[in-house]
């Protein structure tokens, strides 16, 4: 007889996500997460004493804390029981706690996976208590989330916090090899379109193997590889074009933005009056004004937005036409000061790099440890306090772990920025020294 899921078309032959499909069988093939399934792993040498503890499993999302959880309880012969706090309350609590009693009293034992477990509140997280001690249940929670925020110190101090990584270069790579023996044919992209497919997946295996997936699934057999154009083409969909249709507006604007920029202060202020006698909104041309101190002077002048700021405040204390003089007044001071764009250019590089490293964390030493989780994790292990160093400079890296030294801001030799650059020239040398 067939079951309900048989009946409903959800057997084992039922068509499943690649993820899903390509669940490890074993621990030892769960990767990315060596310092816990690998030879020397935690989980390994507790597989291998014979005792599984209560554990939170605390990472990212897609990384493995689902699948080792089932890992273990296969490993261990243990019933597995899986339970959502997103979608469970007090009664189905109460259900798999009595399951588990039963099941025990038969002589099993009980892996109990709560998924999302950061989700009960205090009160639900206190009814595992009783059972994770008397051993009726061995506790397996998942986290996104800081167990040390999250999670009861009742609770924590009764469970062993096992950290999951985010899934580099080299297991996203595995994870396409595997892909490739599951359907028998090679990952139909270039290098650089599979470096890029890793960097959009940000460290999450199952996004990662669903673009993968949807990748096989737009790409014939014996297709041309795809590049990053066209893979960019092939898994997310472009924004739609929007045209305001107003182009003389846009026009002037760009004009007196460009002769700001090109220090005209004559030719800025004829398409600032030009935009107020067509009507403009001044409040706009203020908040563009603004934009243009910071963009095309920046440190090189740090008054520039200052002035760009007073005339907004001046405009609305007197209104027009009295406050237009404020905007002129902060176009021409902008227009007449020392240009650099060094600080826009290098917020840019690393608003790029922000979104190329993904999730990357801070190294430990500059991360404060207030729990006692956390100082067992070496948070803050290390710092040294800048204002005790020679020169107030302890040259310390504060780049991510892995990642290493970048430069974005690069003064230039005018106006303010002359002296910015002989400082950071300095507390490089200072650093050189120091590290």
């Amino acid at each position: 007889m067939s079951t309900l899921f048989e009946a409903a078309g959800l057997g084992k032959d039922a068509p499943r996500p690649l993820a899903d499909r390509l669940r490890p069988a074993k621990l030892s093939d769960v990767v990315g997460q060596d310092h816990l399934v690998g030879p020397d792993g935690v989980l390994t040498r507790m597989l291998a004493s014979g005792r599984i503890p209560s554990i939170i499993l605390w990472g990212p999302p897609g990384t493995g804390k689902t699948t080792i959880a089932r890992l273990l309880a296969g490993e261990t012969g243990l019933a597995f029981e899986q339970i959502s706090a997103i979608f469970s309350g007090v009664a189905d609590l109460k259900k798999a706690f009595e399951q588990a009693r039963i099941r025990r009293e038969q002589g099993r034992g009980t892996l109990l996976f709560v998924d999302e477990i950061h989700r009960f509140n205090k009160s639900q997280q206190d009814s595992f208590l009783p059972f994770v001690e008397d051993g009726t249940i061995i506790l397996v929670g998942a986290t996104t989330e800081n167990p040390s925020f999250e999670l009861n110190g009742a609770l924590l101090s009764r469970a062993q916090v096992l950290v999951l990584n985010r899934l580099d270069a080299d297991a996203m790579m595995a994870l396409i090899r595997r892909a490739e023996m599951f359907e028998r044919r090679v990952f139909p992209a270039d290098e650089a379109a599979r470096s890029a497919l890793i960097q959009m997946a940000d460290g999450d295996g199952r996004y990662f193997l669903n673009l993968v997936e949807e990748v096989f699934a737009a790409v014939p057999d014996g297709a041309p590889a795809l590049t990053p154009e066209t893979l960019a083409q092939t898994v997310q969909k472009r924004m739609p074009l929007y045209d305001k249709a107003a182009d003389g507006h846009y026009n002037l604007i760009s004009a007196l933005h460009k002769s700001v920029r090109g220090s005209d202060p004559d030719a800025a202020l004829y398409y600032l009056a030009r935009m107020l006698v067509a009507g403009e909104d001044p409040l706009f041309l203020a908040r563009r004004i603004v934009r243009m101190a910071v963009e095309d002077v920046g440190l090189a002048d740090p008054q520039a937005v200052q002035q760009a700021l007073a005339a907004k405040d001046v405009f609305d204390f007197l209104g027009s036409p009295e406050g237009e003089l404020a905007l002129a007044q902060a176009v021409v001071y902008i227009a007449t000061a020392p240009k650099s764009n060094a600080l826009y250019v290098g917020f840019k590089q690393a608003m790029q790099r922000a979104k190329d490293t993904g999730s990357l964390a801070p190294p430990k030493i500059i991360l404060n440890a207030p729990t006692k989780l956390m100082k067992q994790q070496e948070y803050g292990s290390g710092y040294r306090y800048d204002h005790d160093e020679p020169d107030a400079f302890s040259g310390q890296n504060y780049f991510p772990d892995g990642m290493t030294r970048e430069e974005y801001y690069r003064p230039v030799e005018r106006g303010f920025e002359r002296e910015v650059k002989k400082r950071l020239e300095y507390w490089s040398k200072l650093r050189r020294e120091r590290q």
